[in-house]
């Protein structure tokens, strides 16, 4: 998918641009981006010592008022920020979200048990997803997120964030994630510090998967590997190898599936990392 030039965007214009503002009567108001694209990971700040709700959710506020949250495939409309400095003074600011056009992504050839697994199997698949959702809630004060992200391996893109997928003719959920083709045995690199939240080498469906947790609620996963080199609680360094690319799983070929989520929120990696490397 193309993305257009304004939305292609990296974490550190991101962070730089999100400097507090004081407005003329004197009151200390959110800064946001006035639009983001659906998929879009939102960096804000706010008055130290104020406290943010998105809607009714309390956002985690960092120490110099900054802040996070992640705008997901299908949101429309605006997201409302509510501020409560710590005075008391209250203030709201909205993000209009920008649509995307995703595309139609057809894939023959994949395992039909994979596909439509018998029920043993789906229970499964079950547990190991909620499990991995489990990691997924882990909510720190650490910001690695704020040294921006790296691609975790260089190559061919096959897969975008958002694509309708329609598995051996049956219609399933979006790819959620960024797929790079690679060859079996390429290093994965991690494309931000983070700490291991959840590490095994053979899911159902996806394989050897590791999951990292960038602090903030925002996590990487990386899926298909072919060899898992991390374990839950290890501090990961970017740039650090995690395993290798592998075809484990659910896939058809060799390559990194890597998902960014806020939560439960999954986002485009796409939009964080820029442009894959020559």
């Amino acid at each position: 998918m193309n993305l257009r030039p304004r939305f292609r965007f990296h974490l550190a214009l991101m962070l730089a641009a999100a400097a507090t503002s004081l407005s003329a009567s004197g009151n200390i108001a959110p800064d946001l981006p006035k639009e983001v694209p659906q998929g879009a990971l939102v960096l804000g700040r706010v008055a130290p010592g104020s406290s943010v709700l998105l809607g009714q959710r309390r956002l985690r506020v960092a120490g110099d008022g900054s802040f996070l949250f992640g705008v997901g495939r299908d949101e429309r409309g605006n997201v409302k920020v509510s501020v409560t400095a710590r005075d008391g003074t209250y203030s709201t600011a909205e993000v209009r979200i920008v649509e995307r056009q995703f595309a139609i992504e057809r894939v023959d050839g994949v395992p039909e048990s994979t596909v439509n697994p018998p029920t043993a199997i789906a229970e499964r698949i079950r547990r190991e997803q909620a499990e991995v959702a489990r990691a997924r809630e882990r909510d720190d004060p650490r910001q690695d997120y704020r040294f921006g992200f790296i691609w975790p391996a260089h190559g061919r893109i096959s897969g975008v964030y958002g694509s309708q997928r329609i598995l051996n003719g049956t219609p399933k959920n979006p790819h959620y994630g960024v797929d790079v083709a690679a060859a079996t045995g390429t290093p994965i690199r991690a494309p931000a510090g983070g700490i291991v939240s959840f590490a095994k080498p053979d899911l159902y469906l996806t394989g050897g998967t590791v999951l990292l947790d960038h602090g903030h609620g925002l996590s990487s996963v990386f899926v298909h590997l072919s060899r898992v080199d991390v374990e839950v609680g290890r501090r990961i360094e970017q740039g650090e190898v995690l395993g290798l690319v592998g075809a484990t799983g659910r896939a058809t070929g060799p390559h990194l599936h890597w998902g960014i989520n806020w939560f439960d929120v999954r986002l485009d990696p796409q939009l964080l990392a820029g442009p894959m490397p020559n």
